[in-house]
């Protein structure tokens, strides 16, 4: 081990003793070492072991872990930090502008334990409420961890959806726009995505030169029809190529293996692959189906209903009329209520539903009951001044880790809706997180069940549940599923979204904004809705006012009475 792979040991370990909280001058001295040791003029493990300690900056302790290090490559004190520091806190480290302190921070007092979940914070613009993290610092780290998402393997679909067009426009600049098709995972709108992928209908030989460029992608892989380049942003584009025809191409790559097999059941592939067609749906119509849109070419079981025309007419985004689970300035938005009511009302929708934090959310300016009562009087007065659009009154009540809600039922009852979400002790075994949840739904306050598993998308998986007993339960005490709309969650998962229609159970794609910007995430809830097939019918917030209004009276008869 050369002098500066053994100095970048002792400046992780300093690191993660600042992150830890211990004592700052111990965890200087190692950073000291670390910057004496990376500018010896000679190696360590060739100078006299007896002469270690009287080199600047080292003495007797570090000398001692030096000669460990030398002797076995690594250091058991360094180990013992590394075990106790989550993968998650130890991956901040590489965030640039991030330093132990403010990590430590971040961890400690934050509760943050991994990158998705410190860029989610600052969406929710909850660091600028501890000491050292100002609005610049906020908008720094987040741009940070921007630029650091960029460079992993796999990333959100609303990150990838920023650069498709510009590299296709590329793509169509280079070949024409009549030989290169969008295909591949984007076009399945899967949550998160690997690789940008497209048909171009050209050889390897003659799409390689128009890549050498001044800053050329690296090329990582080449088949006979395939080429993977890495872009200079980190993503990853892969190019199906050759002469064969571009549209059999693009439905061979934008369906799922599953879909595939059912669809070319009895079918020779390699005859199919030579065939041409003039359109996707021409493949369809010669097998006497229906059109299956590349969202919905996951399973096997929807091409019997393409076969029976019994495909969901999938939502839209204009079919969404209200806006519901919102955040406001009263708790961690950065709006007004009446900001966010005038900016829905110029995108045409027809009513607000308010959700502010509730009390155990202290993170969050969560609302006491005092404060409650002042934002209930506060929608009353705006809602005088509102003809055809409605502010609604709701909470994000924390599910407590006994699974109770927040607040007494006198205060409970005072709300149109209640959303119950767990925000807290994320961390937790199955038994544990189910009792929480069933506990909640069983709860008569409770109307709609908020990020059913607490995931964040690439960093953090969320707590195990039994997604069946959840819905059935939800069923039995009329709860609605909310499928959280913002980018990083996309919770309750599309791959659920059948059977809790199967049930009746309503969904309701919901924004979980926290600015008016954040109103625009409705989007993407409905993009992963599709892959679902929901529609609009089961969805709440495709409610018109009116209809919206009667949901709300009949779930307190039912459930309050």
């Amino acid at each position: 081990m050369n002098n500066s792979e053994i100095a970048e040991l002792f400046e992780l370990l300093s690191k993660l003793m600042d992150i830890h909280g211990e004592n700052a001058f111990k965890a200087k001295t190692y950073s000291i070492a670390a910057y004496h040791i990376d500018r010896l003029p000679m190696p360590l493990r060739s100078t006299k072991r007896e002469q270690v300690a009287g080199i600047r900056g080292i003495g007797s302790s570090i000398a001692t872990k030096i000669f460990q290090i030398l002797d076995t490559g690594s250091l058991d004190l360094l180990q013992q930090y590394l075990d106790e520091t989550p993968q998650g806190v130890q991956e901040m480290l590489q965030i640039k502008g991030l330093g132990p302190k403010k990590i430590h921070v971040i961890w400690k007092e934050m509760g943050i334990g991994s990158v998705g979940e410190l860029e989610y914070a600052c969406i929710e613009n909850r660091l600028t409420r501890y000491k050292g993290f100002g609005e610049k610092t906020q908008q720094n780290v987040l741009q940070a961890l921007r630029f650091y998402n960029q460079n992993k393997g796999y990333f959100l679909y609303a990150q990838i959806e920023q650069i498709v067009p510009m590299v296709q426009q590329y793509l169509e600049k280079l070949f024409g726009k009549a030989h290169v098709l969008n295909t591949g995972q984007f076009r399945r709108q899967l949550p998160t995505i690997k690789e940008l992928e497209f048909v171009i209908e050209e050889a390897n030989n003659n799409i390689k030169p128009k890549f050498a460029t001044a800053y050329p992608p690296q090329l990582l892989e080449e088949t006979e029809n395939q080429l993977l380049y890495k872009l200079t942003n980190g993503a990853r584009l892969r190019l199906y190529t050759g002469k064969k025809n571009r549209l059999t191409q693009q439905f061979l790559t934008s369906a799922s293996e599953e879909f595939l097999e059912g669809f070319f059941e009895n079918e020779d592939l390699e005859l199919f692959e030579k065939q041409i067609v003039q359109s996707e749906e021409e493949i369809f119509n010669d097998r006497k189906m229906s059109y299956i849109p590349p969202c919905l070419r996951e399973t096997k079981e929807i091409i019997a209903k393409a076969k029976n025309g019994t495909l969901p007419e999938l939502i839209q985004v204009s079919d969404v009329k209200g806006a519901i689970h919102n955040h406001s300035n009263w708790s961690d938005g950065n709006n007004t209520i009446e900001e966010l009511a005038h900016a829905l009302i110029e995108k045409g929708f027809e009513y607000l539903v308010i959700s502010d934090h509730s009390k155990s959310a202290a993170y969050a300016n969560g609302l006491s009951e005092e404060r409650v009562l002042q934002q209930h009087q506060y929608i009353d007065e705006l809602n005088k001044k509102l003809s055809s659009f409605k502010i609604y009154k709701c909470i994000e009540s924390d599910i407590l880790n006994d699974g109770s809600l927040d607040y007494e039922d006198e205060l409970l009852k005072r709300f149109d809706l209640v959303i119950a979400s767990i925000h807290s002790n994320l961390y937790m075994q199955e038994e544990k997180a189910m009792m929480r949840l069933l506990k909640a739904i069983e709860n008569p306050f409770t109307t709609i069940l908020g990020h059913p598993t607490g995931r964040l998308l690439l960093s953090r998986e969320g707590y195990p549940v039994q997604h069946k007993r959840i819905i059935d339960a939800c069923a039995a005490n009329h709860v609605v599923v909310e499928v959280n709309a913002n980018p990083h969650r996309l919770d309750l998962d599309w791959s659920w979204i059948e059977y809790a229609m199967s049930k009746n159970v309503l969904l309701s794609v919901n924004p979980d904004a926290h600015s008016i910007e954040g109103l625009e995430d409705i989007r993407y809830g409905v993009l992963a809705s599709q892959k679902g097939g929901l529609t609009a019918a089961y969805n709440l917030s495709s409610f018109s006012r009116t209809a919206f209004e009667t949901f709300i009276l009949e779930q307190k008869r039912m459930k309050q009475s």
